[in-house]
């Protein structure tokens, strides 16, 4: 069972890049940074054009053009990239995408998905890329395949 979209995945990943590595280069190219990550640039481009228009990168372009973290990334969560790609409504969703689930006709993981989901959303909402950046680079963690 997968949760996040392989875009959201990638978003993650690109932003928590950005995060690590642009803190001493300003901007990152897309290219660069879809290299890094070994994932395809026009989908990733993709991606970042929605970060963009959601705030939570800008863009530059130019010769030092790129993309940076549009604000500090203690104010960026995990739930702000997964809301911009994958929608708002991604956690009250059936689990198993069947149409119609609820109290009345649930499916057979929805109160397991209803008893969990509350405390995803209170993680996701709660763990920032600044930690998980530090982390990333403390722990010396992968973010590429």
């Amino acid at each position: 069972m997968k949760f996040l979209s392989k875009a959201c995945e990638y978003g993650i990943r690109g932003v928590l890049h950005v995060a690590t590595v642009g803190r001493e280069e300003q901007y990152l190219p897309v290219r660069e940074v879809a290299g890094y990550l070994n994932i395809s640039y026009h989908f990733l481009a993709k991606i970042v054009q929605t970060l963009i228009q959601e705030g939570i990168l800008n863009s530059y372009r130019g010769p030092n053009g790129g993309v940076s973290l549009a604000r500090p990334a203690d104010e960026i969560t995990l739930m702000d990239i997964i809301e911009a790609i994958d929608g708002g409504d991604f956690f009250h969703e059936c689990v198993l995408g069947l149409p119609g689930c609820g109290e009345m006709k649930p499916c057979p993981l929805h109160n397991w998905w209803k008893g969990i989901r509350e405390e995803f959303v209170a993680s996701f909402s709660e763990t920032t890329v600044a930690q998980l950046g530090d982390s990333t680079i403390k722990d010396r963690l992968r973010l590429a395949a």
